[in-house]
């Protein structure tokens, strides 16, 4: 079964890059997941839409983790700041990964 995972960040345009490398360490390990972003004003809407399996935050809009966690009906974490400096689509993968698991 397809895993859903969204990432959001302040305007949905620098977790851009990161989902695309999560996307080829997954096609690389072979998981079943659908990946995508959006802006963090847009986060309720899209899980609505998207229902996903969880929801990762970019550090930057980590202020907001406690309203997100009153408003959608998955997991949701804050990507580390490392991994997301550093574009670790990997590493991020993994994260999403062990919170559906």
């Amino acid at each position: 079964m397809t895993k859903t995972i969204m990432l959001a960040c302040a305007g949905g345009m620098s977790s851009s890059l990161l989902v695309t490398k999560m996307i080829k360490a997954a096609k690389k390990e072979e998981l079943d997941v659908n990946i995508f972003t959006t802006a963090s004003s847009a986060i309720p809407h899209e899980a609505a839409v998207h229902h996903p399996s969880v929801i990762l935050l970019g550090p930057q809009i980590k202020f907001l983790f406690d309203n997100i966690v009153k408003e959608v009906n998955a997991p949701v974490e804050v990507i580390n700041m490392k991994d997301y400096g550093t574009m670790n689509g990997e590493n991020v993968l993994h994260q999403a990964m062990s919170l559906i698991e």
